[in-house]
Order: structure tokens, then C-alpha cells, then sequence
């Protein structure tokens, strides 16, 4: 039954009390919304539900399985005794129950009641169905700051602070978030074991590099590695794990097997494929390529043309060429069928496409009202700029 069936059917449970008649609109609500973001956690049947922003905020089992994979490598090789983490911003919990997996002892820290009251009820269930062998997890109802005046040192300190100002507008920069990881960092680096790491979750609208930047600056400079996780083309998070050798990841986890892994260093080092040829051989490129969102997150613009040997449309348009199918390609790609100057070089028939423009003139809705397209169908008119100049493309999904 769905939550809104069930809402309407208050009558039926007169025996509950409003505040327990909210509690199970709360968990109904919560397993629906939640059935295919934590699958592991909908197939149990005492697991309890925070409210719809909790779940909202909250990781999904897919990142949260991902981050617990930064901390399995470089603990694989040593007991599990005595390994410590702490979740200094735990909220539901999500992270904190799949990273404790390689731990002997996972702090969990949160300031609102109400979701360690949840936590405390959750941690306590023991199901098969999870799969995952939890360490002793301990729920603490404090801040961050609170916590760590009392608290020991650990092997992993997790922190997703709160992306909201005081007036619950969005905040993107690390010193405007909660708590504020910046002035924290010495703090965090005294409760750390001699190599212990810090692990930090951030907007997908933050800038990396002024963000590794403003945490580099410091008595005791850190590297950080950046993870770039995005899920069917669309950034989720952006880690950044210190102890690294300052790599950059950038990997769709509908795809893993496409990550791509490069330092700044490289993409500074790199090329681009001079454009200043394209108008000249624009009827010998087959294949035209789209970065996913992650790499295009990341940054490496030059670089993936390079590895891959592609030609770099424009030096701002990142879209890439080539004469033939590169089938292994992190990101979407189109088969060229011809180049266009206007609506009357489009085939005979051709009333609906997909329309999208990267680097051009025109917007979309400007463009398709210009070719009198519909949206729909399997063509794809790809708007772009072209070595310097405004270009049209007509393709289909490669």
C-alpha cells in the first residue's frame, strides 16, 4: 500500500495516537521513497526511517559502497584490531554502517536526536541480507566540535558537512559549510593515528581545485586525492581523501569500469589537438564523443583527447571527433551522418530530434524553433562551436 492510500485511511487505526499514526506515514513513506536508492536497508523489515530530508541528504547504497572501497585497499593488508573510525556528521547513518565494515570501532556522531534515537535502533539489527560484517558502532548525540574535545584518535575520520547557511539557502564553499572543515582541520589531524586519513564528502558544485587548495595550506600541507562520483551521468559527490599521491578519479558508477584516473598535473602537461584543421575535414569525422559528467566535473578536457586520440573540438567546446569508433569511450557518443547550414539540409522526413548545443550561439528551444524540430526520435542535432566557428551536426547514438 502506498503512503497516500494509507493517508487516507486514518480511520481504520483510531487505536493509534497522532504522534504514532505520523510515525508510520514516516516508515511507509520512507521504505517507498528509499526502495531503490538503499535497496540493502528496504529488504529489512525492522529497519526504521528518518524524515524526507534525512532521506533526501543521505548517501545511497551505491556511493556509500564506493567510499567504504576507498578505506578497504589500504586496510586490507593489516588487522582489523584495534582500527578506529569516527563519522563526525552521521545523519542517518548510510556511510557510517558501510564504512564500519573495515573497522574494529566506528563513532558515530550526530547533532540531531531524532536521527540518533534511529541510528541507535538500526545499528542493533543484525540481518544476513546486508551481507557486510559491521564493527562495534557507537551512537553520540553531539557536534562535531563537541565530540572531538573528548575523543581519541582514529584511523578514518568521515566528515559530510551541511551545505545550508543559517537561512537554509545552499552554500558550496568549505568555510561556509557545517561545520566548517577548514578551521576543524588541526583538530581533525591531532585525532588522527600516525596514518590515519581524513575522508570528506562535498557539494558536486564545488570547486575542486580551490577547494584541495584552501586544505593544503596549512603547517602541515595534506594531499588529497579526488574522487568524482557521479551515477548515470549525473555528479553525486566529490570525496576527497587524504594520504593520496593527489590523483583525480573521475567515475560513473553505472560504468566503473570507465573511470578515469589522472593527476592536474597531467591535464596541465597536455595538448590539445589543434582545431585550426577541423572546418577542412569536417565531411572525414564519423564519430563525435561527450565526456560524462564526472570527467567533465574533474576537469580533463585535454587530456582525455589525448589517451584517447581524439580531436578537441574547439579549446572551449568539449566535444571530441574522430574517423573512427573509439567503442570504449567514458561519456556518449553519436555517429556523424552530415554536417548542416540550415533546415533544408536535413533529410526528408526529419520532423523530430533530440536537440542539444554545447558552446554555440543558439540555445536548444532556439535551435529547434529554427528547424522547425520536435523533441523525440532517435536523431540527435548536436549544436557546437567548431573551430571558431558556430557548427551543426546531425547524428545518431553510435
Amino acid at each position: 500500500m502506498s503512503v497516500q492510500d494509507l493517508a487516507l485511511q486514518r480511520d481504520k487505526y483510531r487505536h493509534l495516537t497522532n504522534e504514532e499514526w505520523r510515525w508510520l506515514l514516516q516508515q511507509v513513506e520512507g521504505r517507498e521513497r528509499t526502495a531503490d536508492k538503499l535497496p540493502c536497508f528496504a529488504a529489512i523489515d525492522d529497519w526504521w526511517y528518518p524524515v524526507r530530508l534525512s532521506l533526501e541528504q543521505c548517501s545511497s547504497e551505491l556511493t556509500a559502497r564506493y567510499k567504504a572501497s576507498l578505506v578497504e585497499r589500504p586496510l586490507r593488508s593489516k588487522s582489523k584490531v584495534e582500527r578506529s573510525a569516527a563519522d563526525l556528521t552521521a545523519g542517518y547513518g548510510v556511510d557510517t554502517w558501510f564504512l564500519s565494515e573495515h573497522f574494529t570501532h566506528t563513532d558515530y556522531v550526530e547533532q540531531n536526536e531524532e536521527l540518533c534515537r534511529i541510528a541507535k535502533h538500526n545499528f542493533k539489527i543484525k540481518n544476513s541480507k546486508l551481507k557486510i560484517q559491521n564493527s562495534s558502532l557507537e551512537v553520540h548525540h553531539s557536534t562535531a566540535e563537541e565530540f572531538l574535545e573528548t575523543a581519541g584518535q582514529y584511523d578514518l575520520i568521515y566528515l559530510d558537512p551541511a551545505r545550508r547557511d543559517a537561512h537554509g539557502g545552499k552554500v558550496f564553499r568549505l568555510e561556509d559549510c557545517t561545520p566548517n572543515v577548514v578551521t576543524l582541520l588541526p583538530t581533525l589531524l591531532r585525532h588522527l593515528t600516525p596514518d590515519g586519513q581524513i575522508l570528506l564528502k562535498l557539494s558536486p558544485m564545488l570547486d575542486i581545485t580551490q577547494a584541495v587548495n584552501t586544505l593544503t595550506i596549512s603547517p602541515s600541507p595534506l594531499t588529497f586525492d579526488v574522487h568524482v562520483i557521479a551515477v548515470k551521468n549525473e555528479v553525486k559527490e566529490v570525496l576527497l581523501l587524504s594520504g593520496g599521491n593527489g590523483s583525480i578519479t573521475a567515475i560513473d558508477l553505472a560504468e566503473p569500469d570507465k573511470a578515469f584516473r589522472f593527476t592536474r598535473e597531467e591535464e596541465q602537461l597536455s595538448t590539445i589537438n589543434s582545431p585550426t584543421s577541423l572546418n577542412s575535414r569536417l565531411s572525414t569525422l564519423n564519430y563525435l564523443y561527450e565526456p560524462n559528467a564526472a570527467i567533465l566535473k574533474a576537469g580533463a578536457y585535454k587530456l582525455l583527447g589525448t589517451r584517447f586520440g581524439l580531436q578537441k573540438l574547439d579549446t572551449n567546446t568539449h566535444l571530441y571527433a574522430s574517423d573512427h569508433l573509439i567503442a570504449d569511450f567514458p561519456g556518449r557518443v553519436w555517429r556523424i551522418e552530415r554536417t548542416l547550414k540550415d533546415r533544408k539540409d536535413l533529410p526528408s522526413g526529419l520532423h523530430q530530434a533530440n536537440v542539444l548545443t554545447r558552446n554555440h550561439p543558439l540555445r536548444p528551444e532556439e535551435l529547434k524553433k529554427k528547424l522547425h524540430l520536435r523533441d523525440g526520435g532517435t536523431a540527435f542535432i548536436i549544436g557546437a562551436r567548431v573551430a571558431g566557428r558556430p557548427t551543426l551536426y546531425l547524428g545518431y547514438p553510435a
